[in-house]
Order: structure tokens, then sequence, then C-alpha cells
């Protein structure tokens, strides 16, 4: 017999939400990836998703990227959405301003193509790598020119999956704070994948952990950004709830580690 459906209404004229996910459910096969998913995003909210490896993140962010297709009434997205990856996925045979503006294709001047990405890649601090290829950068570089190609279209909603999991530890502070400047500057709402606590933690004003498929637990961060070490109350007992819907015994916090802003402190003060 089949399932009947319920007709849910269409995502409101009036802009509360970037993105509305209701009852949205995903199989493949026999194994069923995503169990009735409610979630919205409202604009300029910035939402960090974690959960264990093959619980549906990256399902549902490809759902709401629009790379798979998904019902209209199951998710609705009010303006554009854009995506980096955990790899850059640059086209090796088009130099870097190039493979940014591959993101405007239908913007049909290409002089204002070629504008708007010198102008992203300015953004993030890449204005001398207009013309390199991308095997010339580094691994850092590599991922802001895809930050810079997923910016140029000027998203409502950007969609980050697991970016930075690739770089090393310095290299990953600074894109912390690279998107942080970008996400104030630009007024998008961001929804972020990642495997990492402390990361969400101090990037994040909600945060939602993914169980088998289904939307577990989520917690609302109040504190201000700049003030957000481990040993805070708010921040050591979210941190601590988390790892417990995790599944992971919560161990004490790092004192020393400030994800935003340690490390930079450090190390301008060692180039004094």
């Amino acid at each position: 017999m089949a399932r009947l459906k319920t007709t849910r209404p269409p995502l409101s004229a009036s802009g509360e939400y970037v993105a509305e996910v209701r009852g949205h459910s995903r199989s493949f096969g026999k194994t069923q990836v995503l169990r009735s998913i409610d979630l919205a995003v409202r604009p300029g909210e910035f939402v960090a998703l974690l959960g264990r490896s093959g619980c549906g993140k990256s399902t549902l962010l490809r759902s709401l990227a629009r790379l798979d297709q998904a019902p209209a009434d199951e998710v609705a997205i009010n303006g554009r959405t854009s995506v980096a990856f955990q790899e850059p996925r640059l086209l090796p045979w088009r130099r870097v301003h190039e493979n940014v503006a591959l993101a405007l294709l239908n913007t049909p001047e290409r002089r204002e193509r070629d504008q708007l990405a010198e102008q992203t890649l300015a953004e993030v601090g890449l204005s001398e790598k207009l013309g390199s290829w991308p095997r010339e950068l580094s691994g850092g570089q590599a991922q802001r020119v895809s930050l810079a190609r997923a910016l140029v279209s000027n998203p409502s909603l950007l969609l980050l999956d697991e970016p930075f999991s690739a770089l090393d530890a310095l290299t990953r502070i600074e894109m912390h704070q690279l998107v942080i400047e970008l996400w104030r500057r630009h007024s998008m709402a961001v929804l972020l994948v990642t495997h990492d606590v402390d990361e969400a933690l101090a990037l994040a004003d909600r945060l939602v952990v993914m169980d088998e498929g289904r939307l577990a637990q989520s917690w609302q961060i109040t504190q201000p950004r700049s003030d957000r070490p481990p040993s805070h109350p708010e921040i050591a007992g979210a941190r601590a709830e988390i790892l417990r819907a995790l599944g992971v015994k919560p161990t004490p916090p790092n004192p020393n580690r400030n994800p935003l802003n340690n490390a930079l402190n450090n190390r301008n003060q060692g180039a004094a």
C-alpha cells in the first residue's frame, strides 16, 4: 500500500528562512540514510552539523546544495546556495581566476566574470595568485580558491563540507578567521559540516548533532565568538553534552586552546 504523503506549505515569501527541510528522508537501495529530517536555517545564521561518519551529514548537505534531487515540499531554498568541499576540486587545466569564474557561467559578460573573480580572490587574500595554476598552490591557498569560487555568486546560504579537515593546525585557524570575516561581511547563512567539536563551538551560533540519519540534539551558543575559551561554563558544558551525544566520553578541555585567537596571537608574538 502506498504511503500517503502529507502536503506541506511552501517556504514563506517573507524570507524567514534561507533553507527549510521538512520530513526529508533519503534511501540508497535498502539503506535509509536520512530519516524524516526537520531543519531550518535563518538568514545570517551560522549552523554547525556534527555526527559520526555515515550518519547522513553530507547527504543532507547535498540535498541543500541541490546536488541531489529532493521533493519541493521536503527541501525549500530561498535564494542562492553554494558549497565548498573537503577537497578544493580545482580544475588543474584552468588558472586560479578561471576556476573561480566557473561559478559565474550564467553571467554572460566575460569581463564582468573576470572582475568578480578578481574581487573575490582579493577578499580571500589571493590577489597575487590570479594567474597561477592549481598545482602551484599550497593546500591552504587551494582551499581559499575553493572558498572564493563558492562566494563569487553571492550566495544566501554557504555550505561547507569539512573544508578545513585536511589542513595543518595553523592554516585551519587562519581559515576559521577568514570564514568568520567573510560571513560577517556578506551577511549570509552558513552551514558547516564538521567532525571537530571545538571547531564547531568556536564558529557556530547553533550546533546540531546527527545520529543514524536523524537530528538528535541541538545547542544554541550565546557567548560572543571573541570570548569562547574552552574553560567558559557555557562552552565547557556544551562541549561535554555534545561529546556524550556523539557517544564519546567527555575529556577535560585544554584551557590553552582558543581556536579563533590563541594560535594567531602566539604566531604574532613569535614574529615580534
